[in-house]
């Protein structure tokens, strides 16, 4: 998406050459010394610079809890149009207020090995990591398409730490669910056949897609899987959801008790509802998800839903964003919701502002989300501090 650079604040111009500086300042995702200052609030869209004076590169990311700190994964962008290859890797931040971010360095980086599944060139998306208590492994999933592949993969990747920041040991990628029909099918479901020379996006196309088409075309091989994101239950059960079927049905899958695995339980939510960048919280004993239609780089209106099971049956719920702005998620596109810890009734949605020409350049979208007649709610917030939710109306 093409968005206008915003400049920075409190940067005086005393001179020519000062303007020149405050021009490259406003370019770059660096910044100077004398920049450098103690957060108290989130500024939703502007640079937000880490411990060391530099903009935050954690792009398409997740946030773990552990042991009284949050610890930020996200996929470490470069500079120019190539910058949304993984050139480096997924990087790590931590902090204990949400405001203040130090640089953790990189969890997982790129290899130069030829031909290897995280070959520098690939594309590592979404990262999101979950502790396992029971291994005492910190595991790691993301969305990778192999180098030079474009978007054809359509694979899962998984790797697992020691330590919280890393280094993680990449384990392996896989599609999932192979050989596996989803958990509601019938006999008669599993064993139905289609046209292969279906023409897309005809009636008829789109009655066999909800149907199973493309199920059935990917059964043996495994479900494909791009935009993703991981959720841990109270009970301790971990899953994946993922956006499958060529991004038009979103998977939710069931990982194995040491989170590294498919247990090969897995349901279709909104099938040809072309839903992708999934987002879920549960609040009440009840399930809500935000996710985004399919534009590429360009926003859109996100979408929302709601159930008492996180098998479903999950119900559409509209946009959960309004105002001015709300018609294209704020220029943004979701990745995580993140609990606050030690709050009632607090949720963070993030949300990423795509800048395609110049990756590293681009922003974070952070804003409250409220409950609305049971409804999640996200209202555009120029500046806002954790207080919000000390005076919000929570409506059980």
């Amino acid at each position: 998406m093409t968005i206008p650079i915003s400049t920075f604040k409190r940067i005086k111009i005393l001179s020519l050459f000062s303007m020149a500086a405050f021009a490259f300042a406003c370019s770059s995702p660096n910044s100077t010394d004398s920049e450098k200052r103690y957060h108290n609030n989130f500024q939703p869209g502007e640079i937000w610079l880490d411990s060391d004076s530099v903009h935050i590169n954690a792009h398409g990311g997740g946030i773990l809890f552990h042991e009284g700190v949050y610890y930020w994964f996200g996929e470490h962008k470069t500079a120019g149009r190539g910058g949304n290859s993984a050139l480096v890797g997924i990087g790590c931040y931590s902090s204990t207020d949400l405001y203040n971010w130090k640089n953790e360095g990189i969890a997982l980086a790129s290899v130069e090995e030829e031909g290897a599944d995280i070959e520098k060139g690939c594309v590592m998306e979404r990262p999101k990591v979950i502790y396992n208590a029971e291994t005492g492994k910190f595991v790691m999933w993301f969305h990778l398409e192999l180098k030079e592949k474009g978007y054809e993969a359509a694979r899962t990747a998984v790797a697992v730490s020691d330590q919280v920041t890393g280094p993680f040991t990449y384990l392996r990628s896989l599609r999932p669910n192979a050989g596996q029909w989803p958990m509601e099918y019938t006999e008669a479901e599993k064993n139905q056949t289609f046209e292969s020379e279906l023409e897309w996006w005809t009636p008829e196309w789109m009655e066999a897609l909800k149907k199973g088409l493309f199920v059935a075309r990917d059964f043996e091989g495994g479900q494909m899987s791009r935009d993703m994101t991981l959720f841990v239950d109270d009970d301790g059960t971990a899953y994946h959801i993922h956006s499958s079927e060529d991004n038009l049905t979103l998977h939710i899958s069931e990982l194995t008790s040491d989170y590294t695995d498919f247990t090969g339980k897995y349901t279709r939510l909104f099938p040809g509802g072309h839903n992708e960048a999934p987002a879920i919280l549960k609040r009440n004993n009840t399930y809500y998800l935000i996710a985004s239609g399919c534009t590429g780089w360009d926003p859109n209106a996100a979408r929302s839903a709601v159930a008492s099971s996180i098998w479903g049956p999950w119900e559409q719920l509209g946009n959960p964003c309004v105002g001015d702005g709300s018609d294209l998620t704020f220029e943004s596109q979701s990745t995580f919701v993140l609990p606050v810890q030690g709050m009632d009734d607090a949720y963070i949605f993030m949300a990423d502002r795509w800048r395609p020409k110049d990756p590293i350049d681009g922003r974070y979208i952070w804003l409250p989300i409220t409950f609305e007649n049971e409804k999640p709610v996200i209202k555009w917030q120029d500046e806002w501090d954790l207080s919000v939710f000390d005076s919000q109306t929570v409506q059980k």
